[in-house]
């Protein structure tokens, strides 16, 4: 591989490892203050929803877990915005992610992902921004446990709802309700013990 592009790849990786650097936007709106809580944590998630999802509905798995990696890449250069923000800044997404992917190996493969990923036409574009949604959710409903007061008011009078309507397959719709009703906590409650194991 050629010096220059080994130099790009480089740099690359170094701004992407900044997403764990940038925290989500929405801590202003729901009063909270959670280092975990960052655009790559975000992500992660995100992947593994859309993953799932993709399986459940014969998607294109490959193909979801490349545009959910890429779906918030542009935050990296322009910071995330919360629901407030959005109404007053405009951010050259598609630029700034031309601008990022441009010369790397299988940038044009990324590009059109990302731009297939924005246009939501396709059944895997739908499903990344499904999982987009349900990991918010399911953030909401994890600071709500913690005592989050704006996060509850957001379940209860509007958020919640509002992003299920936006929601584009049935499945994530289904999901969600499942999230509204169960504690965040049920994954480990069937695994907790007192004893070592010998």
């Amino acid at each position: 591989m050629k010096e220059n592009k080994i130099k790009k790849l480089a740099s690359f990786f170094y701004e992407i490892g900044t997403l764990r650097k940038i925290p989500r936007a929405h801590q202003q709106i729901l009063l909270s203050q959670d280092l975990s809580d960052n655009v790559a944590s975000h992500s992660f998630r995100v992947a593994f929803i859309g993953y799932f999802l993709a399986k459940e509905l014969k998607a294109d798995a490959n193909k979801v877990i490349k545009m959910c990696l890429l779906h918030d890449i542009e935050e990296s250069r322009a910071g995330d915005q919360n629901w407030v923000n959005k109404k007053y800044i405009k951010v050259f997404e598609e630029e700034i992610r031309k601008d990022q992917l441009k010369d790397l190996l299988g940038s044009e493969e990324l590009t059109r992902l990302s731009k297939e990923y924005q246009e939501r036409k396709t059944l895997e574009a739908k499903i990344v921004k499904d999982s987009d949604l349900l990991d918010q959710n399911l953030l909401l409903r994890e600071y709500q446990r913690q005592g989050s007061k704006e996060a509850e008011d957001w379940l209860k009078i509007k958020k919640m709802n509002e992003q299920e309507k936006l929601m584009l397959t049935d499945l994530a719709k289904e999901i969600s309700e499942e999230i509204k009703k169960q504690n965040p906590s049920f994954w480990w409650k069937s695994l907790w013990t007192s004893k070592r194991r010998k």
